[in-house]
């Protein structure tokens, strides 16, 4: 019979490359488990329909209804049966909503299902003036939001002199009111404690002016 010889070393060498192998696989594990930890990127703000925005409106089932308009000056469109219905300042699957609510209460349709398409966006562009070292208008992005200290940076930031703590932006509605807002626009910028999580949250809309004062000296 036949002398069968172990060899011990072999023996070793597979162990070690089985150990090595479990090792690689877990580390890879907790490096896919970090990954999936991350958080999400921030969502980008929804759009929020404007005067002059064109829409094209369908109704499921009811193609004598559906329309291709634009956005009048009073932020409305005007629709067979319903007549105007506010949409602007209203996200798409807002604008949806009111419209079907508009023909549901107004008994033409028991359970409508409308559908918003922008067939043409509205320029989009604001206006910085005062102590920003360039003044003038900006545009804004269709699918993403800028925050007043976004537009300061892209007018070339504060001058030495600006009064950065009380940027006004005057807004004007749907209905011609004048709404305005003072932006504490300095503490954001330089990551100070006191700035509110609500100025940094506040997001401009076309049309905005935004001002920036003189510091008294």
């Amino acid at each position: 019979m036949p002398f069968l010889c172990r060899h011990p070393a072999r023996s070793a060498l597979r162990l070690a490359s089985g150990f090595l192998f479990l090792v690689l696989a877990f580390t890879a594990a907790i490096a896919s488990g970090q990954d999936t930890a991350r958080p999400a990127p921030r969502p980008v703000p929804s759009y929020a329909i404007v005067a002059t925005d064109r829409l094209r409106i369908d109704v499921y089932q009811e193609e004598d209804l559906s329309v291709i308009a634009s956005v009048d000056a009073k932020g409305t469109i005007n629709l067979r049966l319903v007549g105007e219905v506010i949409v602007a300042g209203k996200t798409v699957p807002e604008a949806q909503k009111a419209i079907e609510t508009a023909y549901r209460e107004g008994r033409y349709l028991v359970t409508p299902q409308v559908t918003i398409n922008i067939e043409e966006y509205a320029p989009r562009e604001v206006s910085i003036d005062g102590m920003v070292r360039n003044p003038g208008r900006f545009p804004l992005p269709i699918e993403s939001g800028i925050t007043v200290a976004d537009l300061v940076l892209k007018a070339g930031g504060l001058t030495d002199t600006a009064r950065g703590s009380a940027v006004t932006v005057t807004r004007r509605g749907p209905d011609g009111k004048q709404t305005v807002f003072t932006v504490d626009v300095e503490s954001l910028i330089k990551g100070k404690s006191s700035g509110k999580a609500a100025d940094n949250a506040f997001l401009l809309q076309p049309g905005d002016i935004v001002f920036v004062p003189q510091r008294i000296i």
